[in-house]
């Protein structure tokens, strides 16, 4: 099994702090975010290589990070190639990259660089590998119907199978939403190689599994404890001060 961190957006909304830093390179409890995510990864059985996709502009950032990163498991970092937000491949468009230039042909967890989470990751792998599926999703419960406008909302049926999913609904009966975590079986990587064959739109991993729930078997894991999706100053802020306590 081979992890994938998605490391390679521009964080426009967290400026100036991300303007010329990238933005899971930022501390969290005097560590940057993306050392929480990759110690996670780094305590999963059956991991072999931690692949962190970036961009041009950020490259080095992360390549100097990777060279103190000192736990058991190799850690690669790809660029991407992109040097702006004008030329960004999006989330599906690096995870096609990767695929195509660093010969993935092993289960795959993507996780996206700018998670932070208290839980770790070993009862969601277990969940994904015991299931006959395309791919896993780890979803979050936010509880307030307000909020599900800024999130992709997930509706799952008995057996925790993904029936529905909104893209930033104005109203949800539902407030489990997506997160970047991700499980992807060898088998379904051809599907990604498929979407973007087929989509125009390869940005959000959202409108992936939009589609993909429509066509394959796609189930969803709900994960509990803090859980923060670092999209704006705000939230790194909350962020940074739950971590501290």
């Amino acid at each position: 099994m081979k992890a994938l961190i998605l490391a390679a957006g521009y964080a426009t909304r967290l400026y100036p702090l991300t303007k010329h830093w990238p933005k899971p390179l930022l501390l969290v409890k005097e560590k940057p975010i993306i050392s929480h995510i990759a110690e996670k990864i780094d305590n999963l059985n059956g991991i072999d290589e931690i692949i962190v996709i970036t961009n041009n502009k950020f490259f080095h950032y992360f390549e100097e990070w990777a060279g103190h990163f000192t736990f058991k498991t190799k850690i690669s970092v790809l660029n991407d190639k992109t040097t702006s937000e004008k030329d960004r491949l999006g989330a599906i468009g690096d995870i096609n990259f990767v695929l195509n230039n660093h010969a993935v042909d092993d289960d795959l967890l993507i996780v996206g660089g700018d998670n932070l989470f208290s839980f770790d990751l070993k009862k969601f792998v277990a969940f994904a590998k015991n299931k006959n599926n395309d791919c896993t999703v780890g979803v979050y419960n936010i509880k307030d119907p307000s909020l599900v406008k800024h999130y992709g909302v997930v509706t799952l049926d008995d057996e925790n199978r993904i029936i529905r999913f909104q893209e930033k609904p104005e109203y949800s009966d539902s407030t489990l939403i997506s997160m970047c975590i991700y499980y992807f079986p060898r088998k379904s990587l051809e599907s990604v190689r498929e979407y973007v064959r087929k989509k125009d739109c390869h940005d959000t991993s959202g409108d992936y599994i939009s589609w993909l729930h429509k066509e394959k078997n796609v189930f969803g894991y709900e994960f509990e404890g803090v859980w923060y999706d670092i999209g704006d100053i705000i939230t790194f802020y909350h962020a940074s001060v739950t971590f501290k306590e």
